[in-house]
């Protein structure tokens, strides 16, 4: 017995039709994503760039069924008002290389045309991976300049506390730590600034997965992103002085400082999935409590 295999024509011309436009994108797109991969993704600050878009290009493509162009009302008009304004920033950003405005004229261009190809509520059952780009755009200069001194300043100060709480010979003056016979200088990579930023896509794509139930649950989530964040950078310090306290500076500074940055995301992972633990327990007693 042989099993005939039905396709969905309306499917199949969905996609027919989407390949210009993808091949559009791509010849776009592609050598945004090139100058990306050989410039500031090679950086510590820039590392999770190729994670988010692997993280979204596979949202939407969980996503692809529900392109449909048959029966759908598009909205020719307010797409082409928001694809005009994406190729705009595209074109500024392309021409005067500034990654802020052509790395994020992707999110109006994309959204553009998927009104004017398959209507708003298509675009609406893809509004999480248009919003997930965002965490490709690069921080911009003057927010960095802005909130790396007042962070670093807060990382330096949770770190000496929690090791003199341990007992640890350590002392700090401004954003250097003294422990031991050695000096460490709080960098601006161990701010948190970009590591928080690059955390706060895990949070909220953790929180998107999970759906849990609930409004409360949902906001305690996305509101623990930050703080989590920050606690998991300032634990990644404190392994880093530990680490050169314990086997010297070459050590601190070299292989476990790499490892120190996967630490970082571990911790945060973790921290996460307790958190959510723990809500889910709480609402769980209140539930058969009657409360």
């Amino acid at each position: 017995m042989t099993t005939a295999t039905i396709s969905n024509p309306n499917q199949e011309r969905s996609w027919q039709s989407a390949w210009p436009i993808l091949l559009g994108l791509c010849a776009l797109y592609l050598p945004t994503y090139y100058s990306l991969a050989t410039t500031i993704w090679q950086s510590e600050d820039q590392a999770h760039g190729p994670i988010v878009l692997a993280i979204a290009l596979w949202l939407a493509w969980m996503g692809r069924a529900k392109l449909r162009d048959e029966g759908q009302i598009k909205s020719t008009v307010s797409g082409a008002i928001v694809l005009i304004i994406g190729f705009l920033i595209y074109t500024v950003g392309r021409t005067q290389d500034i990654y802020i405005f052509e790395v994020g004229s992707q999110i109006p261009v994309l959204l553009g045309v998927t009104l004017i190809c398959y209507g708003a509520s298509v675009a609406k059952n893809f509004w999480f991976p248009l919003l997930f780009l965002v965490f490709l755009i690069p921080l911009p200069g003057v927010v960095v300049d802005t909130l790396t001194g007042p962070l670093k300043q807060q990382v330096s100060v949770l770190a000496e506390n929690i090791l003199y709480l341990m007992d640890y010979p350590i002392a700090r003056s401004g954003v250097v730590l003294s422990i031991g016979q050695y000096q460490l200088l709080v960098a601006d990579a161990c701010s948190g600034l970009n590591s928080m930023f690059s955390l706060s896509a895990l949070g909220l794509f953790y929180a998107y997965l999970v759906q849990r139930s609930g409004w409360i649950h949902n906001t305690l989530l996305l509101a623990s992103i930050l703080p989590i964040a920050f606690f998991a950078n300032v634990m990644r310090v404190i392994l880093l002085v530990l680490i050169t306290y314990y086997f010297g500076d070459e050590v601190g500074q070299g292989f476990a400082h790499e490892m120190a940055g996967l630490m970082l995301f571990m911790v945060a992972l973790i921290s996460f999935l307790i958190l959510d633990g723990l809500i889910q327990m709480v609402r769980s007693w209140r539930l058969e409590h009657g409360k």
